[in-house]
């Protein structure tokens, strides 16, 4: 889902020898939260201030709640054990709202991963042989713990990505869930007897787990691209070394740490963040490594596609999109609107099944560009702990630069901007939510995803015109439409050439359904009782001379 960028050499620059400890572990037992942990909503507001101090204060208040009950880690975790990067360096997190400093975590490469897929693999030998309802059982108490503490979780979350704190709550039900569902479905694994069409032989097909899994995980969903593989790993058999964004480790390391509390053996998960590229040349090399998934760019994606050929390992691959969200003429505006104000601006349109391209027929464009333009002026930008706010900043400065990028080549080739269009007041990487009209099919903004929220309207006359623009892309993840239609509703839905597509409803998301892509969108799908598949082998086995 998201854009996993791995190879900032400035980012290494930023390596320290200094690092802060905390040996405390999270809560176990409670299902309220701490009254000392509870969050002091800071003030923004939508004028240009100088930085807010009380804003600022309320996010250090925050980072030092968590830190005191243990939330805070900053070591990698290896064999069940925190530890240091071998030559001590560290790499600082940033709270992308306000510019500090959260943490300086271990900053691992080549190395400290290798002694990770040594510990997986150690792991795998015992793991695998555990029986499905003991799988079960220890990622139903994962499921608990991290419902126990979503609270914090989602602290945690808004501090180092940004979005609302009520979003990033939102997420740790939603990752919470993946758990759940293959707890339940590491019981469903069933293999096959096949009738031979010899009489004295007996054929059976059994599915067995891949092995150690790599698992590389974006910055735009922390948690939950985390618990959307290593959920069915884990119920399938296999043991993980997990890669997260080195811009958002901290839920990534707290989530490990929920793990063991959960008596998830040690090996079984391994957490490593840092050196990007270092990382994963060592996940790609080693042959103890059977499959990478990864949530990231289609660039990098390929990359590791390719690298992976060399030991032959499994792949799954959640790449960039380019979505489509279509408005027909005979579409419920209401619905409209609120369909593409939740796909576009969820997370500040930081999502790869964003809404990157929003098509509108010629006679409900001025009707739904005005009700759209009211609605968007209406989303609060802000700190994610401030009271009310929806809109969170961009991940990083170049983040909003890209944004800057594109909107700069639309304007240019002849696009209008109605709304925003510019760096928002509060400074930092806030970017105003932002509507342009009178854009096409060929224009940088329409080709590239945005990442960012900016709303591109593009006008179209025939049912097969836009059909025709949706599917004029290499991405294929995810499309939406609207439309009261329900003829149109099935030939449109069987022509959109995307993995994931949604009718009359902008957040489609769910661990119940199969989540993946088309084209140059991935391969491979994540959720529902077909994620399981990513991490089984099937093995067919003939017995002979029966008779």
């Amino acid at each position: 889902m998201s854009r996993l960028l791995t190879s900032r050499v400035s980012l290494f620059r930023l390596c320290t020898t200094s690092v802060s400890r905390n040996g405390r572990f999270l809560s176990t037992t409670s299902n309220k939260v701490d009254e000392s942990l509870k969050v002091e909503e800071a003030e923004t507001v939508n004028v240009p201030p100088p930085p807010s101090e009380k804003l600022s204060m309320g996010t250090n208040d925050v980072a030092a709640r968590l830190n005191s009950s243990g939330f805070l880690r900053t070591q990698g975790f290896i064999g069940g054990k925190w530890v240091d990067a071998n030559d001590k360096k560290t790499i600082q997190v940033n709270n992308p709202a306000t510019g500090e400093v959260i943490a300086n975590v271990a900053c691992m490469g080549n190395r400290e991963t290798n002694d990770a897929i040594s510990s997986a693999y150690d792991a795998f030998k015992s793991w695998s042989k555990t029986t499905a309802a003991e799988r079960s059982k220890c990622l139903r108490k994962w499921y608990d713990l991290l419902m126990a503490n979503k609270e914090q979780l989602g602290e945690l979350i808004t501090l180092e990505q940004g979005k609302p704190l009520k979003e990033a709550i939102g997420e740790v039900s939603y990752g919470a869930s993946f758990l759940e569902f293959f707890a339940e479905e590491a019981k469903h694994v069933y293999g096959d007897i096949i009738p031979s069409t010899l009489a004295d032989r007996r054929l059976f097909v059994l599915k067995q787990p891949v092995g150690v899994v790599g698992a590389i995980t974006p910055w735009n969903f922390p948690l939950a691209m985390i618990t959307r593989k290593v959920g069915p790993a884990l119920a399938a058999g296999c043991t993980v070394v997990i890669k997260p964004s080195e811009f958002t480790p901290l839920t990534a390391l707290a989530a490990a740490e929920l793990a063991h509390q959960a008596g998830i053996p040690p090996g079984v998960i391994n957490v490593v963040m840092g050196n990007a590229p270092e990382i994963g040349d060592a996940l790609i090399a080693s042959p103890q490594v059977r499959k990478i998934t990864f949530t990231g760019s289609t660039a990098v994606g390929k990359k590791l596609m390719a690298g992976a050929a060399g030991t032959v390992k499994k792949v799954s691959l959640e790449l960039g999109g380019n979505a489509p969200c279509i408005i027909f003429d005979d579409a419920d505006l209401e619905v409209a609107i609120k369909g593409t104000l939740g796909t576009k601006f969820r997370n500040s349109g930081q999502t790869c099944v964003c809404a990157n391209r929003i098509l509108v027929q010629e006679g409900i464009y001025d009707k739904f560009v005005s009700a759209l333009s009211v609605a968007v002026k209406n989303l609060k930008v802000g700190d994610g702990f401030g009271e009310g706010v929806v809109q969170g900043p961009l991940i990083n400065e170049a983040a909003v630069q890209k944004v800057e990028t594109l909107l700069q080549d639309a304007v240019s080739k002849g696009a209008k901007v109605l709304l925003g269009g510019k760096r928002h007041g509060l400074g930092f990487t806030f970017y105003e939510p932002t509507v342009i009209g009178d854009v096409n099919n060929d224009m940088r903004i329409s080709r590239e995803e945005v990442f960012g929220p900016v709303a591109p309207l593009l006008r179209f006359k025939t049912e097969e015109e836009a059909i025709s623009i949706a599917n004029d892309t290499n991405a294929g993840l995810a499309a939406y439409f609207f439309s009261t239609n329900v003829q149109r509703t099935w030939r449109v839905a069987e022509a959109l050439e995307y993995g994931i597509v949604g009718v009359n409803e902008g957040l489609v998301s769910t661990e119940v359904a199969p989540f993946g892509g088309v084209k140059q969108s991935g391969l491979g799908r994540e959720g529902s009782k077909y994620g399981m598949d990513e991490y089984l082998e099937m093995k067919y086995i003939c017995l002979g001379n029966m008779s």
